[in-house]
């Protein structure tokens, strides 16, 4: 059984540019997810390379001296051109049909297909250990709701910044989610 901690980035302030940083309450929550993951035995820290998400993980990477090892399929869901103004209608068209996608953006079927193929190289590499991946809530979300498919929009909704999920995984299929974080 591998068992992997799915982190959502914390707080960052919006900005244009999608590789922006944590705010000041992002940084101070980063430095919690060391309370939270800091004293279990772990054997690698994954990340996407936005810098919020590396950002997250970083104090527990110090804390425990591993490096952040970066990985360009944990990037999130690109949403593309959609009607500016209302976001949330936007990612809700996503989530009810899995083959959607705004003009120029991903579907949440082909980013659940990219962020699950990282999950079980993990599994199939890292064997028994204990993992954290550091992402963002579309891809966190999907990776979940792979396991379990009542997951939706809805939950993606009531996800924090940051949140962590831990996902005890056999190289067959999933034995739990529980939410570590609150």
């Amino acid at each position: 059984m591998t068992t992997i901690y799915l982190v959502r980035h914390a707080h960052c302030d919006w900005t244009e540019d999608g590789n922006r940083p944590l705010s000041k309450q992002g940084l101070k929550d980063a430095d919690r997810v060391v309370e939270y993951l800091g004293e279990l035995p772990r054997t690698a820290i994954y990340s996407n390379p936005a810098m919020r998400a590396r950002q997250t993980v970083t104090p527990l990477a110090s804390h425990i001296g591993l490096p952040v090892l970066e990985n360009d399929d944990l990037r999130e869901r690109t949403l593309g051109r959609w009607a500016r103004g209302d976001f949330e209608a936007a990612v809700r068209m996503t989530w009810e049909d899995p083959s959607f996608n705004h003009p120029g953006g991903e579907t949440n079927g082909n980013a659940q297909t990219r962020g699950i193929a990282v999950v079980q190289k993990i599994v199939l590499q890292l064997a028994g250990e204990q993992v954290v991946i550091a992402s963002h809530g579309n891809l966190a979300a999907l990776v979940l709701q792979h396991f379990d498919p009542t997951i939706g929009f809805d939950f993606w909704r009531s996800m924090t910044m940051p949140d962590i999920y831990r996902l005890d995984i056999s190289a067959a299929s999933t034995s739990s989610i529980d939410r570590v974080w609150s």
